[in-house]
């Protein structure tokens, strides 16, 4: 760091240093992150010629923020100087130094939510029954297609269901997901038909010479690929216009919102996703009640537009 005219403010940042080093036994490269960002602040302090950091007022506060903001540095930058310089004046009331943390009552900026695109049932059938099934390869694309959006799962998940993973007396996949847990999912009806016919007749003239236990195959006979499954989705996606972006996982998010649009409760929809937290489950509550308030509005007898 460079050399800091505060004298005081020297000898707290290097206190500080010794705080996170030997009592919150951080790792020095996160030591370094938290230095560079009290270096921006030390910059400001300087510039602004404020001698007394230990009592901050308001105004310098906003005024640094408004510099911040001026500098169009990315939120989570941003996020992140603030929780530094928050903890810098915890240490600073620890120590002694400050009555009270000024920055405590500061907020991060708000991070905007990535907005969830979800398919409606109509148009995930109308995917699905676009995609043929008359040869071998078809029959494997129809199959994996069908169990993606049927059981919900990830791209990771079904490029690597193996023979075992399969019970089809009891219409179920046994896999170990994200996080090495267990998950069991039911297979849809007619998920599990054309699983069927593509292990009964199409499978074996894919796997030629190879000796393989995943289900999934490709032309060479070795499992599929992450990027070869993309490449699969895409090619039945340009051939029907949907005007949505399809990847992989919009089949998962659609999945789960319409298992809850049609009254699954939140816990068997965690289950069956298979997260360990119900809160990262509960995303899919609001777009759900997006279906609930057009649901309102189409049927409610003083909200329906006249014809």
């Amino acid at each position: 760091m460079e050399k800091i005219k505060n004298k005081k403010f020297e000898n707290d940042i290097a206190g500080y240093r010794e705080y996170l080093r030997f009592e919150k036994l951080l790792l020095p490269n996160t030591i370094d992150s938290y230095l560079r960002d009290l270096k921006r602040f030390t910059v400001f302090l300087e510039a602004s010629r404020i001698n007394n950091h230990y009592e901050l007022l308001k105004e310098q506060i906003l005024d640094f923020l408004q510099i911040l903001h001026e500098e169009n540095k990315s939120e989570s930058s941003i996020s992140r100087m603030l929780s530094t310089i928050r903890s810098f004046y915890k240490f600073l009331v620890i120590d002694g130094k400050c009555h009270k943390n000024p920055w405590v009552q500061v907020n991060n900026p708000v991070k905007l939510k990535k907005i969830l695109v979800v398919l409606k049932i109509e148009e995930v059938e109308k995917f699905l029954e676009s995609v043929p099934y008359s040869t071998a390869l078809e029959m494997r694309d129809r199959a994996m297609l069908e169990i993606l959006y049927s059981c919900g799962l990830r791209v990771s998940e079904i490029v690597n269901l193996k023979m075992q993973n399969i019970d089809l007396d009891e219409e179920l996949l046994r896999f170990i997901g994200k996080g090495d847990k267990e998950r069991i999912v039911p297979i849809g009806e007619k998920a599990l038909s054309f699983l069927e016919k593509y292990l009964r007749t199409g499978r074996f003239k894919i796997k030629k010479e190879y000796r393989s236990d995943y289900i999934f195959l490709n032309r060479s006979g070795k499992r599929i690929t992450r990027q070869g499954f993309w490449k699969i989705l895409k090619k039945y996606a340009r051939k029907i216009n949907l005007n949505k972006n399809l990847y992989p996982h919009i089949f998962r998010h659609s999945f789960a919102t319409h298992m809850l649009q049609r009254g699954a409760d939140l816990r068997t929809v965690q289950e069956l996703l298979g997260h360990s937290n119900i809160s990262t489950t509960e995303i899919y509550t609001s777009l759900d009640k997006e279906h609930i308030k057009d649901i309102y509005f189409k049927y409610h007898p003083r909200e329906r537009k006249s014809s």
